[in-house]
């Protein structure tokens, strides 16, 4: 039974309204009712159901009204909804799903139906509820195993220094281990605090759409300078391969944003492959989109690893196989997404790795 699951029902037909709760309630669900969208989203904020079933057309408020007013308040912006709609307006619902609608269902609709799409709500909800407890797991784990190492050579490196007197030789040794410790401690510091912010603005989707007001101008050459930067720091700069770089692109991402997406990205490339290997970099136009394309011939990644890229939560699996590699690839991608463009990884083990990148264009103004 569903004893401890409660289920909003917002309807303006009494028919809809009274079969509908009924069969709910046989099914062991807690029901509420309204009868116009006013009084439903005030139920809503007051009792936080775990499912809100909502009419579109209705008198005080349309549905439509309703979700975004419970999407806006960050008390009510996680409530599952659903839409149910007469199949002569099933062309709007997209309005509906663009606003943030978790499924709809079309009226007349049978017992079955009504029963089936419920029921697909408390799947996602539970595999939801079963992806944060394994993020959580996961950087428990993953946290203290990544600060550790750092923070060991730091420590070794100190202790020997105390001991190495007048030799200017040893004491800038051990100067330049701790230095690249610490830089190396304050990346994986930096990568969990912007984990954590994506994963905030997952959930908010006014944050999202600010997000995608912001813009590079001269995007490619940006670009073209980051590489440059990387080579340089991994003492590769003949390893760089750059093909064309086109004037005038602008990309819907922040500069700050795009920085950090290719950062990573070209950080793994030439962490990952030897040197004197080429790591490419392309940026070619894809219709109302640029591609930006980070060839390497590294190691590579198996079909397994690429896909725990795409859960967002194997940290602790990145650490133990891969020595780092997975968060910043989770970062970027995150990014990419969030900002409304696509990311794809293509890889083999021994034959390196591509990782493409699409990003929406800025029409010139």
């Amino acid at each position: 039974m569903n004893k401890q699951r409660t289920i909003l029902l917002i309807d303006d037909s009494d028919y809809i309204i009274e079969g509908t709760a009924s069969l709910l309630r046989f099914e062991g669900y807690t029901v509420l009712t309204a009868s116009n969208g006013r009084d439903g989203l005030a139920l809503a904020k007051q009792h936080h159901p775990d499912l809100i079933i909502c009419d579109v057309s209705m008198p005080e408020m349309d549905g439509y009204t309703v979700l975004r007013h419970l999407r806006d308040d960050p008390a009510t912006a996680s409530l599952r909804f659903m839409f149910l709609t007469a199949r002569a307006e099933k062309s709007d619902m997209r309005t509906g799903m663009d606003i943030g609608a978790d499924d709809y269902l079309i009226k007349p609709f049978s017992i079955e139906e009504l029963l089936s799409a419920i029921d697909a709500q408390w799947k996602k909800s539970d595999l939801q509820q079963r992806n944060v407890e394994e993020i959580k797991l996961n950087v428990t784990y993953a946290l203290p195993h990544e600060f550790r190492t750092p923070l060991n050579q730091i420590l070794s490196a100190a202790n020997v220094l105390k001991t190495a007197g007048d030799d200017r030789a040893m004491v800038a040794e051990l100067a330049d281990d701790i230095l690249t410790s610490a830089k190396r401690l304050l990346r994986i510091t930096e990568n969990f605090l912007v984990y954590a912010q994506l994963e905030a603005l997952s959930a908010d989707r006014n944050a999202q759409e600010q997000l995608r007001q912001y813009h590079t101008d001269e995007a490619a050459a940006v670009a073209a300078d980051i590489a440059f930067t990387k080579a340089s720091q991994y003492d590769r700069p003949a390893d760089l391969v750059l093909g064309p770089v086109p004037e005038g692109v602008r990309l819907a991402i922040s500069s700050e944003h795009l920085h950090k997406v290719l950062d990573e990205l070209l950080d793994n490339a030439f962490k990952f492959s030897t040197a004197g290997t080429p790591v490419r970099l392309d940026i070619v136009e894809r219709g109302t989109q640029w591609e930006l394309c980070i060839r390497d011939n590294g190691n590579g990644m198996t079909p397994a690893q690429i896909s725990s890229i795409g859960a967002y939560t194997q940290f602790n699996r990145f650490v133990q196989e891969q020595q780092g590699i997975g968060l910043g690839l989770v970062i970027a991608r995150r990014l990419v997404e969030l900002h409304g463009g696509q990311f794809r990884i293509e890889s083999e083990p021994g034959q390196g790795t591509t990782v493409i990148v699409q990003l929406p264009s800025v029409p010139k103004s």
